[in-house]
């Protein structure tokens, strides 16, 4: 894909680079995508990660039983044939590839105040991807456009993460110059792709606003979910729920409409449609086990990564 706008030096915080990017691996230790290693508290502790598998355990070997092994690995089976107490030994897989998918489409080129949900989205996946590499595991990446999916296969390389982030400041980039397509299609056919490339016992972090997926697509991500580990992170701009109370026009480059919100009931409708829209989707992600965490577009990431991660409450 060729980048029209190429000339342009791309204002921070409105379109990202490599360069931010990069420096996004000094938050990779604030974030933990391992089930087990979940604080209580956390989004992804408890009852909201008792779906995630963490590593998980590979069986090992049957031996004889020595004191302090856990009673609940014992054989009972070829106890009851030797006469002799023996315990199954299990080992941590030694990795749990993840793919990171980041929506860089135009719904995500939006920021009212700090960044753009298309800049915050590309920070959490490097930090996302790092923090995989950092565990030891494979890792790779889906960007979803307006036009077209970039994949980058799972790969235990750091170079391979470099690929996926010159993917995703491309993509960025293209969103001045970009034409809204047929974003149902193109989202339909990312799940298609990544479904059939997650086998099982993946770790599957999905990036994006969620407006406007359809049923289809949330099926997608549950069927994902029936084998894989699946976490999505719902990225919000402070103007998608509440609008200033003056009179402002919005729009872009097609369109520009005129909001008058010193309107009180508007203001009240745009609040509670938001509030509604984003519980109805927790509440169906709630029925797969699937946690969603969100991100804003105004706080600094690594504060609220904390936040999500540590359970800490603003």
């Amino acid at each position: 894909m060729k980048n029209k706008t190429s000339h342009i030096d791309y204002p921070k915080d409105v379109f990202t680079s490599l360069k931010e990017l990069l420096s996004m691996e000094r938050f990779a230790q604030v974030m933990s995508l391992l089930a087990n290693k979940q604080k209580v508290k956390s989004v992804l502790g408890g009852k909201h990660a008792s779906k995630l598998r963490g590593r998980g355990l590979d069986f090992e070997e049957v031996r004889n039983y020595v004191k302090g092994d856990d009673i609940r690995n014992i054989d009972w089976k070829v106890t009851a044939r030797t006469k002799q107490t023996h315990t199954r030994v299990f080992s941590e897989e030694k990795e749990k590839p993840a793919l990171i998918v980041v929506d860089q489409s135009k719904t995500m080129f939006f920021g009212s105040q700090v960044r753009t949900k298309s800049v915050v989205a590309a920070e959490l996946a490097a930090v996302a991807a790092f923090r995989v590499l950092k565990q030891g595991d494979r890792v790779g990446g889906v960007v979803i456009a307006d036009d077209g999916i970039d994949i980058i296969q799972p790969k235990r390389d750091r170079r391979n993460i470099l690929r996926f982030l010159e993917k995703i400041v491309t993509r960025n980039q293209a969103l001045a110059d970009s034409v809204v397509a047929s974003r149902e299609n193109v989202l339909k056919e990312a799940m298609l792709k990544i479904r059939n490339l997650v086998t099982h016992d993946y770790l599957v972090v999905v990036i994006s606003d969620f407006n406007q997926y359809s049923l289809d697509v949330m099926r997608f991500i549950s069927q994902i979910a029936q084998h894989n580990d699946v976490i999505l992170a719902k990225v919000t701009d402070p103007m998608e729920k509440i609008i200033p109370s003056t009179k402002f026009v919005a729009g872009n480059t097609d369109t520009q409409v005129t909001v008058d919100g010193k309107h009180k009931a508007l203001r009240d409708h745009f609040e509670t449609g938001f509030e509604s829209d984003y519980q109805n989707f927790q509440s169906q992600m709630k029925k797969h086990r699937i946690p969603v965490f969100t991100i804003n577009t105004v706080d600094s990431i690594d504060d609220q990564l904390k936040d999500v991660f540590a359970g800490r409450k603003k």
